[in-house]
């Protein structure tokens, strides 16, 4: 899985973008929290203190040494009970006054009393959960002894401005990194665009197309283009010496047996008629070895080439014309079911052999039906399939007649080479092709070929 995706450049760059993204938004967050919690603290405990200031101010004692505040804290929040907000200020004799919102309850001070003008933080348990209290120490006006004074504020107010903002801000950055996230994937789409009008158009020049990439791409993937072009041609012009040169050996060999062909018709009218049906026997030999070759030089040749594609239904046409003209004599019905659209990956000429020798054999052991069916067949092949109501051939011989000069039937007319060069011709292009006893009672020859999408 993980392979899969890192073969992918579209997904190594969306990977890594979100990677780091995520990374960056993940650091930013935790400082901003951290920040935002520092902030808070400090203002809570500068608010604590100017309570611990004010309520100094307030401090007072009556004749009787009571404890009392000349009028209450201006911050109303010390008056609702369980509030989270608490003071408390103590005398020495332990007599005490405290905020409303204490009720009856205690706001527990260290046993140590702070210097006078100093104040001291620290967490008690209040009355509603954990408290951070300041103490200090104060001597008001007209009184006997320094008097203690502890102002809290409940942590959980605290940290439920801190859960608040931390909500706020993970829901914040959840929506920036999913923003970024797209206009990363919509940059890495855009990006690489010309690298699919690549991949575009080399499949047009391996169906047969184009000839060549185009040149206004970008100038990163223009370099690569112009060298896969200059492959191309190179290509191209290799494969059209070869044919020349394969052309030019079989005409250059075609021609000593016109004269032996010739001669042989000599000897048979000079009335050496032995010798001259051996001499044309095996001319005809040789020059069916020749066509042999060269189909499988030009196929071999072809099979790698980009661009070769050939329209299975246009070169069938013409060949159901031929076999019709040629067989008809015998009343032998040709017929043909195809999916429209096939493109095999073959060549014109070495399509049209295959599919004509198929169908010449079929032709001439046919009874009056020969059924041609082709249908696309997965994964990106085309499957042919060609039946005759001929007497069929025994499940031995199913291998055997694909031996190069291989003869069943002696009486038949041919030289035993069509269905040799038939397989030949569809392994080198990659495919197969099998024989088996056929629904209308005589053989079924089977060919499975390479497809063009």
């Amino acid at each position: 899985m993980m392979r899969a995706i890192w073969a992918s450049f579209r997904m190594r760059l969306i990977l890594g973008a979100v990677i780091w993204i995520t990374a960056g938004l993940a650091v930013s967050g935790w400082v901003l929290s951290e920040l935002f919690r520092a902030h808070v603290t400090e203002q809570f405990d500068e608010e604590l203190h100017g309570h611990a200031a004010e309520l100094a101010v307030l401090a007072a004692v009556d004749d009787t040494g009571q404890p009392f505040l000349h009028r209450r804290l201006s911050d109303p929040r010390f008056l609702p009970e369980g509030s989270g907000f608490y003071w408390r200020l103590a005398a020495p004799d332990g007599r005490a006054v405290s905020s409303a919102s204490l009720g009856n309850r205690p706001l527990p001070i260290s046993q140590v009393p702070t210097p006078q003008g100093v104040e001291r933080h620290a967490f008690v348990e209040g009355p509603t959960g954990l408290v951070r209290l300041v103490e200090t120490s104060v001597r008001p006006a007209g009184a006997p002894a320094i008097m203690r004074i502890a102002i809290g504020v409940d942590q959980r107010l605290l940290d439920q401005v801190l859960a608040r903002f931390n909500w706020t801000l993970a829901a914040s950055l959840l929506f920036i990194a999913l923003g970024l996230t797209g206009a990363a994937i919509l940059q890495v789409w855009f990006g690489l665009r010309p690298l699919g009008r690549v991949r575009n158009a080399l499949a047009a020049v391996r169906t047969g197309g184009a000839k060549r990439l185009p040149d206004d791409l970008p100038s990163e993937v223009r370099p690569l283009a112009a060298d896969l072009n200059s492959l191309l041609e190179a290509n191209l012009d290799m494969l059209r010496r070869a044919r020349t040169q394969a052309g030019n050996l079989g005409h250059a060999l075609k021609t000593p047996l016109a004269i032996l062909v010739d001669e042989s018709e000599r000897l048979r009218a000079s009335g050496n008629a032995s010798a001259a049906e051996i001499i044309a026997q095996q001319c005809e030999r040789m020059h069916r070895q020749i066509d042999y070759q060269l189909a499988r030089a030009r196929a071999a040749a072809l099979r790698s080439a980009p661009g070769v594609a050939t329209q299975v239904e246009e070169t069938l046409t013409p060949l159901l014309d031929a076999m019709r003209r040629l067989h008809g004599r015998r009343n032998v019905e040709f017929s043909a079911s195809l999916t429209p659209g096939l493109v095999a990956a073959l060549d014109a000429q070495d399509l049209s052999e295959i599919l004509g020798n198929v169908l010449d054999n079929s032709g001439k052991w046919a009874r009056g039906r020969v059924q041609l069916t082709a249908a696309p067949s997965p994964p990106d092949q085309v499957l042919v399939m060609v039946d005759d109501d001929g007497p069929g051939l025994p499940a031995d011989a199913y291998e055997r007649v694909f031996g190069l000069g291989e003869r069943l039937d002696e009486q038949t007319p041919g030289h035993g080479m069509g269905l040799a060069i038939v397989k030949d011709l569809v392994m080198l292009y990659g495919g197969k092709v099998w024989l088996d006893a056929s629904p209308l009672g005589g053989l079924r020859v089977s060919l499975q070929l390479p497809a063009v999408a």
